[in-house]
């Protein structure tokens, strides 16, 4: 991929991205269906909430450490948006955020170039436009642009959410390195709460990550966070939930 590494020795960023991707906790809670993944409010929150386990630290630890010595991020995170893969994005966004923005806020030869996270908005703001929903004439042709622009709106919402919480939730992740998953998927729900982030129950099957009466602890704690008004960050279209 463009941008990767060519450090002698080090293990290429978007190797080390795909390792993550590939863990047992994402692929069996998040990436059920290969071939056409859902991408809702509810997958990117879960998602959040999945990234945050104590597994996945070592991962991310590698993805950050990779990534220092990586040219051009904001491009490695869009050519993973732009190529339908929000899992890979997320990991990304969520281990080399800090970097993201320091490297693309940088000055070189005396000019300065935009925050990494305001060009990433920006390049998906710019591909709403490409959707016109007027030409279309039937109902088939609506699902297509439709379900675009569902997407779209599923990266914005991963993208601001990741920019806003991301140094909480990665201080979090490295003071918490031994906690159960109960416990971080009710800190994360907290934590995205203090944002303006407000996680639903819909789309969260903690069977495989919860048991016994820690479930029922979870659920309260995540029904407790839905009870608040949900504040409209990333206003969309009444098809998207």
């Amino acid at each position: 991929m463009a941008g990767d590494t060519a450090s002698v020795g080090l293990l290429p960023l978007h190797v080390a991205v795909e390792n993550t991707c590939l863990q047992k906790y994402l692929e069996d809670n998040l990436l059920p269906n290969r071939e056409h993944p859902s991408y809702s409010k509810a997958d990117i929150y879960k998602l959040i909430h999945l990234l945050c386990l104590p597994e996945m630290k070592i991962f991310l630890d590698t993805t950050r450490e990779l990534a220092k010595h990586t040219s051009d991020l904001v491009d490695e995170v869009w050519n993973y948006i732009k190529d339908g893969k929000l899992v890979h994005a997320g990991v990304l966004l969520l281990a080399a955020q800090e970097h993201i923005c320091l490297g693309s806020s940088s000055k070189k030869n005396g000019d300065s170039k935009p925050d990494g996270i305001a060009t990433i908005v920006n390049r998906i703001a710019d591909h709403f436009y490409t959707f016109d929903l007027e030409t279309v004439q039937n109902k088939e042709e609506l699902e297509q642009p439709h379900a675009n622009i569902k997407y779209l709106l599923s990266a914005l919402l991963l993208v601001n959410a990741i920019s806003q919480a991301g140094k909480t939730l990665h201080e979090y992740i490295r003071v918490h390195s031994e906690v159960s998953h109960v416990d971080v998927l009710e800190r994360v729900s907290w934590i995205l709460k203090d944002f303006g982030f407000y996680p639903t129950e819909e789309g969260f099957d903690i069977g495989n990550l919860a048991y016994g009466s820690n479930q029922e602890r979870y659920k309260d704690t995540l029904s407790a966070c839905c009870r608040e008004k949900e504040r409209v960050l990333v206003p969309g279209p009444p098809f998207y939930e």
